[in-house]
């Protein structure tokens, strides 16, 4: 057990990197925080000076306000079902003793290593592009009539390429979780005539209670700042339909130089984050109670 002594030269060095850590924190959000009450463009300096809350009434009066925080949750509970969902499929199927199982790992996994610019530029042209793209030909296969992802069902797009992205995540630690159950709890189970899908209700599932809440929480945290992919592939359009909160901040920053409701539009996001991760983080510390 840690001594008094041991708790305080742990602290003392701890300490500075606690410190660089806030600072890195703190002094960019302070200088958004500050900026919100301004009205800057940095081609027009002449006009800067203080509107107090006039940039959030602007940015919270913008038609896409709305349309960009409904999209920005929409993307973070239909990736985080799809991503545990299918993790806890594929952790299942690649827990099997199977041969090539090193290799079929890898391949499973590199997704999650893909550049989020060069994943979405994948998607766009090889295989959502409504001519020349894989969906395409397996839709005329089928006579059917191919899709045009983006500017059809653009949102559908952009959270089946995040997905597509996060899935490995997902299946790495729930892989790793379901390692970890004890194979005599296992075999207790058969011999008492459980079958798979009660071993999987009743023994397997609650052994990755922590990891399940724990992919939740991390990813929930990266999928509120999704950007890249939707500046690549449907560029916040048609309209509103694939606009989230990051990218509606990308907008009044560099497109239209009103750096007050940009940075209006981060602090809201930025407690929009907070709310979200603090019920995550409740959740995640009920089970990890348990």
């Amino acid at each position: 057990m840690a001594t008094q002594q041991t708790r305080s030269i742990a602290r003392f060095m701890m300490a500075p990197s606690v410190i660089l850590l806030f600072v890195w924190m703190i002094v960019p959000l302070a200088f958004t925080l500050w900026f919100s009450f301004l009205q800057y463009n940095p081609l027009n300096p002449i006009r800067d000076g203080f509107v107090g809350l006039s940039n959030y009434k602007l940015f919270y009066d913008n038609p896409a306000f709305f349309a960009a925080i409904l999209n920005t949750l929409t993307i973070v509970v239909a990736v985080l079902l799809i991503t545990i969902i299918g993790g806890i499929l594929l952790a299942l199927l690649l827990d099997q003793p199977i041969w090539g199982q090193g290799i079929v790992r890898i391949l499973v996994i590199s997704p999650f290593f893909v550049m989020p610019p060069v994943a979405a530029l994948v998607w766009k042209n090889m295989i959502m592009h409504p001519q020349y793209g894989v969906f395409a030909d397996i839709a005329r296969f089928f006579g059917a009539q191919p899709i045009d992802w983006f500017g059809q069902h653009p949102l559908t797009a952009v959270i089946i390429i995040v997905a597509w992205q996060w899935l490995p995540f997902a299946t790495l630690i729930l892989l790793t979780s379901l390692q970890s159950l004890d194979g005599e709890q296992k075999e207790a189970a058969e011999m008492d005539g459980a079958g798979f899908i009660s071993r999987f209700i009743y023994l397997t599932l609650p052994h990755m209670s922590r990891a399940i809440t724990v992919v939740i929480l991390i990813q929930t945290i990266f999928l509120l700042s999704i950007y890249a992919e939707i500046l690549v592939t449907t560029n916040g359009g048609p309209g509103y339909a694939s606009t989230n909160l990051p990218f509606l901040v990308y907008q009044k920053a560099l497109l239209e130089f009103k750096i007050g409701q940009a940075s209006a539009g981060g602090v809201i996001a930025v407690i929009l984050a907070n709310i979200v991760a603090f019920f995550a983080m409740r959740a995640v510390g009920k089970n990890l109670d348990k």
